[in-house]
């Protein structure tokens, strides 16, 4: 049997800029995507703590060292610059293998978005 588990996560970074006439997707400052272990183009769940809104996008890499999570396109409309959101992937994986999955979890500062 196959199950989906979470396979990463960035808990609690603020949304710095929010660009809707960009094609789409969610950038990501590259050092928080090696840190969670994201890679471009994957897909990801946006979670926002202000309003509630959840859905679904894909990465491209920010320019690393600067903190930068804009959302672009129409999710620019599902977010206000300065919202905390949560980033979250997903894998899928056999069920006993799934049983000893550890995802990679990181918790940068919401203030800056940088880790450390």
């Amino acid at each position: 049997m196959m199950i989906e588990v979470v396979k990463s996560k960035i808990h609690r970074v603020t949304v710095t800029e929010a660009n809707l006439q960009y094609v789409g997707s969610i950038t990501i400052d590259e050092d928080l995507m090696d840190a969670s272990n994201l890679i471009e183009n994957e897909k990801v769940q946006v979670l926002d703590i202000n309003n509630g809104e959840r859905f679904e996008t894909y990465v491209i890499k920010g320019e690393r060292g600067t903190g930068q999570i804009c959302l672009n396109g129409p999710a620019a409309r599902k977010v206000a610059v300065g919202d905390i959101i949560i980033i979250m992937s997903y894998a899928l994986m056999d069920f006993e293998e799934a049983k000893s999955f550890k995802p990679k979890i990181i918790f940068p500062h919401t203030e800056t978005n940088r880790l450390g």
